[in-house]
């Protein structure tokens, strides 16, 4: 592998692996067994779902998305959950530089989709899943900020979906 295009020098950490819900609260018996910790949750900038995150032992974290209660047909997750079902959507690394992780990954022959840096706080891509053995790979760039203490009924009692 040509160093020039190695994706390690970018990539800080796996950060969590993200599974497609419809309902949050159906899904917490499965957080339940794993051990999972509530950490955060919220709304995606554009409002199209929610998600909510949990830290695993020593695992890093599993994060729970759900469309919004007015996401409609053509909503990215609403497609993915009537193709695919619930399950599996994407895993993510963190990157501390998103611009030399792209062209470290196009530089590997792979297919980088859904690039979006409008947001300085949160800048991300997608490695496609038929240049990653069937998985969506989101890499982002963003800077760690202290949570705010939260509890998980605080968070579904404002989620909407």
């Amino acid at each position: 592998m040509n160093a020039s295009f190695d994706l390690g020098d970018t990539v800080e950490r796996f950060d969590h692996v993200a599974v497609a819900v419809r309902d949050i609260r159906g899904t917490l018996p499965l957080v339940s067994v794993l051990n999972g910790r509530f950490r955060e949750g919220g709304e995606s900038v554009r409002g199209s779902f929610h998600w909510v995150q949990f830290d695993l032992p020593e695992a890093g974290k599993l994060e729970l998305i759900t469309p919004s209660r007015s996401a409609g047909p053509s909503n990215f997750l609403v497609r993915f959950i009537d193709k695919h079902g619930e399950g599996l959507h994407h895993v993510t690394m963190k990157v501390t530089d998103l611009d030399d992780a792209i062209a470290s990954a196009k530089g590997l022959g792979l297919k980088v989709v859904g690039i979006d840096k409008s947001d300085s706080a949160w800048q991300e891509a997608f490695i496609h899943p038929r240049s990653a053995n069937g998985v969506l790979i989101q890499i982002a760039q963003w800077i760690d900020v202290p949570l705010v203490p939260r509890s998980l009924e605080e968070f579904l009692g404002t989620e909407t979906s």
